[in-house]
């Protein structure tokens, strides 16, 4: 069974929320090995329970179908970019404040949960249900995302279009990342993660700068966006 996490343990959780998460973390664990060996649409919830030793009631209990397990990761990972933005200066560009904190998020998620969004991937080409949840999912974090852009620079997101243009964006230049480097044999968190910092570095040079040279390699610094 491969292990996957959710969001980290706090030190005041007690005994009943450390079960609970582990429960948890079992249930997607057992409902990816199931998955990506049988099919999402074959796999059944009775056969994610029995895996865990637990009853469907139970799972239940945790997520309302194989869809919501299958999003939790992405939900997971993104919950804990959105931390990691709120938690960037103020003082920073927007967009800076997005490439920063999905460095500040890379150093907190756990390499397990990583690896489970990579196993997720290729299962959206399979199931058109779960492509569609999936595309409903990620306009929600869009939104979510816009919001925050829009409070952290004090700005109304609907009269203003720059919070809805930067979180679409954004989205769109991690999704690219995630699903290039998902063409290779045999991705790993680190190259996940790596492909996602370089797309985001390359995003601005690709909106503003010729196309006539190559491309410049990765440098591993924010790139710095225009202020005019």
């Amino acid at each position: 069974m491969t292990g996957i996490t959710s969001a980290p343990e706090r030190p005041a959780a007690g005994l009943r929320e450390r079960k609970k998460a582990r429960t948890r973390a079992a249930l997607v664990s057992a409902a990816l090995d199931l998955f990506c060996a049988r099919g999402f649409d074959a796999a059944t919830t009775e056969e994610i329970a029995a895996a865990v030793g637990v009853s469907q009631r139970t799972l239940f209990r945790y997520f309302a179908s194989k869809d919501e397990i299958v999003l939790s990761i992405q939900d997971d990972i993104e919950g804990t970019f959105l931390e990691k933005v709120r938690a960037r200066p103020l003082s920073e560009h927007p967009y800076t404040a997005l490439v920063n904190a999905v460095r500040d998020a890379r150093r907190e998620l756990d390499p397990d949960l990583v690896v489970g969004l990579l196993r997720i991937i290729p299962l959206y080409a399979e199931s058109p249900r779960l492509l569609a949840a999936r595309l409903a999912a990620g306009d929600r974090h869009v939104e979510r995302l816009t919001a925050l852009i829009a409070e952290r620079c004090g700005v109304d997101p609907v009269a203003d279009p720059r919070p809805a243009l930067l979180a679409g964006t954004f989205g769109a230049a991690m999704h690219t990342a995630s699903t290039t480097i998902c063409r290779r044999a045999r991705p790993d968190a680190d190259t996940l993660l790596g492909s996602m910092e370089a797309h985001l570095e390359a995003l601005v040079p690709a909106l503003t700068e010729p196309w006539h040279a190559p491309a410049p390699e990765p440098s591993g610094a924010a790139p710095a966006p225009r202020t005019d």
